[in-house]
């Protein structure tokens, strides 16, 4: 079986706040997940929701080459998770309101929000308005704002790109940035202070139901118990430590019924007070 994909429940994002921008709607709780695996064509899916055991080892990694209507079409290139001729970068990630595409097809309602990733990374971001909750909780956000709408992601894009050319905010934040905020919190001064700036229309506050008391520890690995997820990171405790696994990292892993008894780095939490 190879690993071909991942998937966070974001169907458990923020719930419908009441327009007050003064009260914050509280998104708390384990949310689950899981990962998509393929076998002579056909794709599967491995539940990896909170508590659930996984106990798989990582063999060789390739391509993962590209699921078309539910088939799995393989790929031996060694490039992974992708080879050139089966990545892609959506267009519009990279839009600043001069459109990429052939013909602009962005005509809807944007919203375009703030994100605090602790202990004090601030970001913005523009998505389209009816997906704003998944985007939030997909991306593992702390705090979030909904700041402005607009009627097309055009003018969004535009307004995003002005923000992010300040010293302040960032349009992007890698895994490992957010990693180092797992078990912290947010700076709560700084990021009043950056709503203070604005109007909110909606704010959030996002609990994943890790209760991390420290940063888990980066690894590759598909073995342990799932404590939940934060964005695409799959926390497993495993031997007395917890573990953080970007799950885009196991994409185009094969993965085996024998998992290795090697040695994994420890927390400090694995020795006891």
């Amino acid at each position: 079986m190879q690993v071909v994909g991942y998937e966070t429940d974001a169907a458990s994002g923020p719930p419908e706040s009441d327009g007050d921008a003064d009260s914050t709607a509280a998104a708390s709780g384990p949310i689950g997940g899981g990962l998509y695996v393929a076998s002579d064509g056909t794709v599967d899916f491995v539940d990896a929701s909170p508590g659930t055991e996984l106990a798989f080892g990582l063999g060789e990694r390739c391509c993962a080459g590209t699921v078309h209507e539910g088939d799995h079409v393989s790929c031996d290139a060694a490039d992974a998770p992708y080879c050139d001729e089966h990545s892609g970068v959506w267009v519009c990630a990279r839009c600043t309101g001069t459109c990429l595409k052939d013909e602009m097809d962005c005509h809807e309602s944007h919203a375009m929000y703030l994100a605090a990733f602790a202990p004090d990374v601030l970001k913005v971001g523009v998505t389209r308005e009816w997906r704003l909750g998944t985007r939030l909780r997909e991306q593992g956000a702390d705090r979030a704002a909904h700041i402005r709408t607009f009627p097309n992601g055009r003018i969004a894009r535009e307004v995003e790109a002005e923000l992010a050319a300040g010293d302040d905010l960032v349009d992007r934040v890698r895994v490992p940035t957010k990693l180092d905020g797992f078990g912290r919190a947010v700076d709560e001064a700084a990021w009043e202070a950056l709503l203070d700036r604005f109007d909110p229309i909606e704010r959030f506050a996002f609990d994943y139901g890790l209760d991390l008391d420290e940063r888990p520890v980066a690894e590759t690995m598909a073995a342990g118990t799932v404590r939940g997820w934060k964005g695409r990171v799959l926390v497993l405790d495993r031997g007395g430590s917890t573990y953080a696994v970007d799950a885009r990292d196991l994409v185009g892993y094969e993965l085996t019924d024998a998992v290795p008894e090697r040695e994994l780095q420890s927390s400090l939490g694995a020795f006891g007070g």
